[in-house]
């Protein structure tokens, strides 16, 4: 029942239909070999993984567990550690483990050299980060400079607020409506393991930056459609949050995205311009819910002192469908 077949058997039967005979799984044995609580050790399959999604987990003292795909992914994992600022974090792979064929390797990720362990493997991490490198942080409102962006983005200040609006809890879905950098959607899904997102963005460059901002800051089952909406919205799960970024004041988009969300779900939109601002203050009095007026200042040089530099004012409508 711990990312094996169990568990997908139970989907698709009654509980009058089967019997579980439960064993001691590949996880407890690699913490009861290293004396580690499992409680505290971070689980993860890289079996039809995406190896990416390891950059969520990458932390100072971080213990991981890791389930292997094939025989190379040890040397996968060392490279992808190493290159990432973590190639002092230490490895240790157990081949075949709990069996009579039995092995342990350690090494620094930095230092592994075996290219090909056993085809049945599993590897155990624990983080150290190389001097110099960046941990990046749990909670929403990363620094501006984490993403790969073309200017199109909700800044790290107006980003910390709206995630904060939206809401997010496990297991729930996001529609990130004009997406721009995927800033949104990405801190979003980061927020906890079951979160998802899909985001919508016309720009195939932009669409491109999404992906690879995704990979980077390990979500990378993030969702990307390319096209307009609301011409793309048929035919998806219905989302339990929607976040309007871009589009505002196209005909049609916040009716196709309110009838679409789901009945308790939450609506976040933020607005620059005077015209989208009156958009929001006509849906906030159909609608009700809450306006807020965001304003940031960031302390710049003048001369020799400091000043206050004003970002552009942003008005953001939370509402929740009643």
């Amino acid at each position: 029942m711990l990312f094996g077949i169990g568990v997908t058997l139970t989907r698709e039967l009654e509980p009058t239909e089967y019997f579980v005979i439960p064993q001691v799984s590949a996880f407890s044995l690699a913490c009861a070999r290293l004396g580690w609580p499992i409680g505290e050790t971070v689980l993860i399959s890289l079996v039809n993984r995406p190896i990416e999604q390891l950059h969520r987990h990458l932390y100072q003292g971080q213990r991981l567990v890791i389930y292997s795909e094939d025989g190379t992914t040890p040397a996968a994992v060392a490279r992808m550690l190493t290159s990432n600022g973590y190639g002092s974090s230490q490895l240790t792979v157990f081949e075949y483990l709990g069996g009579t064929a039995e092995k342990r390797w350690d090494d620094l990720a930095k230092q592994w050299s075996t290219e090909r362990c056993g085809a049945l493997n599993l590897i155990a991490v624990v983080c150290s980060l190389d001097s110099g490198t960046r941990s990046i942080p749990i909670v929403p409102g990363l620094s501006d400079d984490f993403f790969l962006t073309d200017g199109q983005m909700t800044k790290r200040e107006v980003r910390a607020v709206t995630l904060a609006s939206l809401a997010p809890m496990p297991g729930q879905l996001l529609w990130d409506i004009g997406a721009g950098s995927g800033t949104i959607g990405i801190e979003w899904m980061r927020s906890h393991s079951s979160c998802s997102c899909i985001a919508f963005e016309r720009s195939g460059d932009r669409v491109a930056r999404i992906f690879a901002n995704a990979k980077r800051l390990g979500v990378p089952g993030l969702e990307v459609i390319a096209g307009s909406v609301p011409e793309t919205l048929n035919g998806l799960t219905t989302p339990d949050a929607i976040f309007i970024g871009g589009g505002i004041g196209k005909d049609g988009l916040f009716q196709a995205c309110w009838n679409r969300l789901a009945k308790g779900g939450r609506l976040v939109a933020n607005a620059v311009t005077i015209e989208s601002e009156a958009a929001l203050a006509t849906w906030h009095k159909s609608y009700g819910g809450e306006l807020v007026r965001i304003l940031v200042a960031h302390a710049e040089p003048v001369g020799g002192a400091l000043g206050w530099r004003q970002l552009m004012p942003i008005t953001q409508w939370a509402v929740v469908k009643s």
